[in-house]
Parts: C-alpha cells; structure tokens; sequence
C-alpha cells in the first residue's frame, strides 16, 4: 500500500466530526488493488476503518459517485445483504479535496483465481455456493421498500444497455469487428420484453469482489459498488456465469477449460438453478443474458483500450492483453448466439 499527502491533522479534525465514536488517527496507506474509486486503509486509537474517495482531478460526470456507493451500501446493509457497515460521507470540499466516505475495514479472505487453488472440493462447492447465496438475497431486497426507488432509470433495463454501450463501442473502436456488429444486430433483434422486473443489480459481481471469513466460506462483504443501479438481475447472473466459459490460461481468470467437477465446483446449469430456487426469479432468455454480458464487457474493455492508446499507453502489454480480449469476448458471444456456447 502507497501513502499519499493528506494533511493529517485536518483529516483527523474532520473524521473526529464525521465518524461516530472516531478518534486519535494514525495513519492513513492506499490499497493497491486497481480500484477506479482509491480506497485506504485508516489507522486510529478507535480502530481500523476503510475510506474511498473520488480520484483527483477532473472527473466525468456520471462517474465515480462514492454517494451512490454510500447510499445503496447503506441501504442494503440495513436489509441483510452483506456489505461493510458505512459510517459517513463527506462533502465535495472535505479535508482531502474530493468526496469520500467510511466503512466499516472487514478482515477476511479475498479470492483471485476463481479455481481456488489449495482448496478441497468441499471447500470450493462452499464458497460458490455462498456466493449464489448472496446474490439470490440481493435480488430477493424490493428497491422500494429499501427506500432505493428512484436508484436508477425505469424501463428495458436491457434496452438502455445496449444503446449505451453501443454508442461507447463505436465510439472508441480501433478496428472493425465483424463479429462485434454481428452481437449489435443480434441484441436488438432478439431484445426480450420487458417483464417489468426490477432489483438492485451489482455490475461487476464475482469472486474478487467479495470478502470471505477467515475460516470458512462465508461471505462476509460484497464490495465495490461503483457499477451498481437498477437493472434486471439476470444481468448480474449471466454477468457472472461467463466466468464458466471464459478461458482460465487468460487475464480473465475463467474457468473454461478445467475439470470443474473434479476441482467441486458446480456446473452452470445447476449454479443457475441453485439461484433460481433461492431467489424466486424464473430463468428467461439465458442465451440472450449471456450473450449481452459479454457484449457489455468487449464494450467496457475496448474504451479501456482505446483510453490507453490516448494516453500513450503507459502499460504497453497490458494493454495488448486488452486488445486480444474484445475478440475473444465477442467470438465468446457469437458462439452463444449461435447455440455452439
């Protein structure tokens, strides 16, 4: 972790005023796990907390909303969704120059590579099967009554996706992509009804986002709720579910390609089935759930890129690795299409 130069003493100053019970701050370290949103590790007499603020600098408007993040964690802390307890939010002009606000710090375990190397098959089939959990009670909380109505836009939550990231894509292609304007074409035609069904959808729901106890498999803390707004929750699902198919020999980290049922990790089908049962939410147009998810993240990761490219790419080979992923996704999502995925 970095430390950064805050000034201390009014940091302290303010938290003493927006922390219940805070006191005699110590010191202050950034976490160094690629968050768009820089979150830090406090130290004080009162305990440790974590803290995540705006980035510096002129930001976009739409982007980095840590006040979204404080109110639907809140919310849903208060509706037995596992996430760190939030403590407080700061103004735009607070001690550090932006935004921010204070967690609860939940010492846990955190997953990178979803195989779960180490582990027994017990052991596996019991953090996926957390992790289902968690989610079937995420999309089990009514956003009305979590006081989370007007949280996100009304209509074809589907609809409004794929327009956005559509004009993103085209926006900062680099080549052409038959097979991305194929998925373009094939989203729209096969766009589903809206069934009128509406939760608080995550984003960017998987293994690393979540917190774990430190021994056992359950789930502790869902984090990083920057992506997060109303949506459809299969979009959530079929957003994880791609973790089945993508390659595990990748920057992705998948699980195409291993002996699942050997490692004791449940195959999609019954992934998707345990949810179901859980949550009460029937699964309609899985073709087309997978097929957008993969589409959303070619999108998502190809802005990155071309991001990169306009900055001179100060990671030459990271940003080579991204440039090989938006094929890779979109084939993916062709393959679905076309009933081969």
């Amino acid at each position: 972790m970095d430390s950064e130069p805050f000034d201390m003493e009014a940091l302290a100053d303010e938290l003493h005023e927006l922390v219940p019970g805070f006191s005699g701050l110590h010191a202050i370290e950034k976490f160094n796990t690629g968050q768009s949103n820089p979150t830090y590790r406090v130290e004080a007499d009162s305990g440790r907390y974590v803290l995540r603020a705006k980035p510096a600098g002129t930001l976009l408007k739409s982007a980095h909303q840590v006040d979204r993040e404080f109110r639907v964690m809140k919310a849903l802390h208060d509706n037995g969704v596992p996430v760190p307890k939030v403590y407080a939010l700061s103004g735009e002009h607070s001690a550090i120059g932006r935004m921010y606000f204070v967690m609860e710090m939940v010492e846990g375990r955190i997953f990178w590579d979803p195989a779960l190397p180490g582990m027994s098959t017990d052991e596996r089939a019991a953090i996926y099967d957390g992790m289902n959990d968690v989610l079937a009670r995420l999309h089990r909380v009514d956003p009305e009554a979590a006081g989370l109505a007007d949280f996100g836009r009304s209509g074809n939550y589907f609809a409004r996706q794929i327009r956005r990231w559509s004009e993103q894509y085209i926006a900062s292609k680099t080549e052409d992509l038959a097979d991305m304007d194929r998925l373009m074409d094939w989203l729209w035609e096969n766009l589903p009804d809206d069934d009128g069904l509406v939760r608080v959808v995550h984003g960017d729901f998987r293994l690393d986002n979540m917190i774990f106890s430190a021994h056992g498999e359950k789930v502790l803390a869902l984090i990083d709720w920057e992506l997060s707004t109303l949506g459809h929750p299969l979009a959530d699902l079929s957003y994880q579910c791609m973790q089945w198919r993508l390659p595990h020999a990748s920057g992705f980290r998948g699980l195409g390609g291993l002996d699942r049922a050997g490692l004791g990790i449940p195959n999609e089908e019954d992934y998707v089935a345990r949810y179901a049962e859980r949550s009460g939410i029937a699964i309609a147009n899985w073709p087309f759930c997978l097929a957008f998810s993969f589409f959303r993240l070619a999108a998502i990761l190809q802005g990155v890129y071309k991001r990169s490219l306009d900055g001179n790419a100060s990671n030459p080979e990271g940003a080579r690795e991204i440039a090989k992923a938006v094929p890779l996704l979109a084939s993916m999502a062709n393959d679905v299409m076309s009933g081969k995925g």
